[in-house]
């Protein structure tokens, strides 16, 4: 019978000898400086307005130039483009309406959206696929597998300390971004926050996956074309069906629409990841979502909830077949 002290003390030296791993390797320099250069970003915002005016939260979700602003305009709940915000020092100028709110509200949503949930999760899928590689070359596992400790403990210690670093890195990213965001506009949005634990869900539900391809390769390789291709393929799926379900389906047989189904539910659904963090920004002011997710939305075929379970079922199931293989393998 496992000595459960023993046991948890396995996966909290594992744990902390993977986050010292991390915080050792170009990882950390790579979310460093991927973090500077967006403070940076958020240091170099300026907002202009010709009239910075506060209108109805059910104002429609249109623009028009400043000329052609009017009290009838107006009446009708149409926002007009009052002003601008520039970026990088000026070299950018975007226009902007509603109120200097909704200028940083539009760009926290990109900010969140595209440098944190798309590129850094996909940059760190790529840098961390190394990880368990190196963890299970001869002289380093020979060593582990020597002490008694069960071997799944020292497989999810891995797995966990990866999480906990990259959770960490990202929290850092949203804060320091929000503050930078906060001292050069006075706008203090909290729920930009809301980004943290929705990167980390769809993170650790990824890596999961690479984790289970890096014991059954024993390679880097595998791993990491293997969870980018994987990763599209989500996407894709994702994207698939909510097109699917968002147009006329009477052409398509039971069975193709069984099969998009099934893949759905089954896969982790990062496009619905994305998707959540649009709804809890409350960002159709501010920006258009994905045009399929939300065709698929207003018509009722995304549950939130299920999505978020069903794509973390599949980490869960992802991490126990790596754990049986790592029982099953010779070192």
């Amino acid at each position: 019978m496992t000595n459960l002290p023993s046991t948890i003390c396995s996966i909290r030296w594992m744990v902390w000898d993977t986050y010292k791993q991390a915080m050792s390797s170009y990882l950390l320099w790579l979310m460093l400086g991927l973090t500077f250069l967006s403070v940076i970003l958020c240091l170099s915002i300026s907002i202009h307005f010709v009239q910075d005016t506060s209108y109805h939260p059910f104002a429609l979700p249109l623009y028009l130039p400043a000329q052609e602003d009017s009290e009838e305009v107006r009446a009708e709940g149409i926002r007009v483009v009052s002003g601008e915000i520039s970026i990088g020092f000026g070299l950018l100028r975007f226009p902007v309406g509603r109120s200097r709110t909704d200028a940083v509200h539009w760009f926290q949503v990109w900010l969140a959206g595209l440098v944190a949930d798309t590129v850094g999760i996909l940059l760190t899928l790529l840098w961390t696929s190394a990880f368990i590689p190196q963890f299970l070359e001869p002289h380093s596992i020979s060593v582990l597998l020597a002490k008694p400790n069960p071997r799944w403990s020292l497989l999810v210690g891995k797995y966990l300390g990866v999480v906990i670093f990259v959770g960490i890195q990202a929290a850092f990213f949203v804060c320091s971004t929000w503050l930078a965001l906060g001292v050069q506009t006075g706008i203090w949005d909290a729920r930009y926050w809301l980004a943290v634990p929705l990167l980390i869900l769809n993170f650790s539900v990824f890596y999961a996956f690479s984790v289970m391809l890096a014991v059954s390769s024993r390679g880097v390789v595998v791993p990491l074309f293997g969870t980018l291709l994987f990763w599209i393929m989500c996407w894709g799926m994702n994207w698939a069906r909510h097109h699917l379900v968002s147009t006329d389906i009477s052409g398509l047989t039971p069975v193709t629409y069984l099969l998009v189904e099934t893949g759905y539910w089954l896969m982790p659904k990062p496009l619905d990841f994305s998707g959540l963090f649009y709804e809890f920004m409350d960002a159709s002011s501010v920006a258009a979502p994905v045009p399929e997710w939300e065709s698929a939305r207003q018509k009722g075929c995304i549950n939130a909830e299920l999505s978020v379970f069903s794509s973390l079922t599949f980490g869960i199931v992802a991490l126990f077949l790596a754990v049986l293989e790592f029982y099953r393998k010779d070192y």
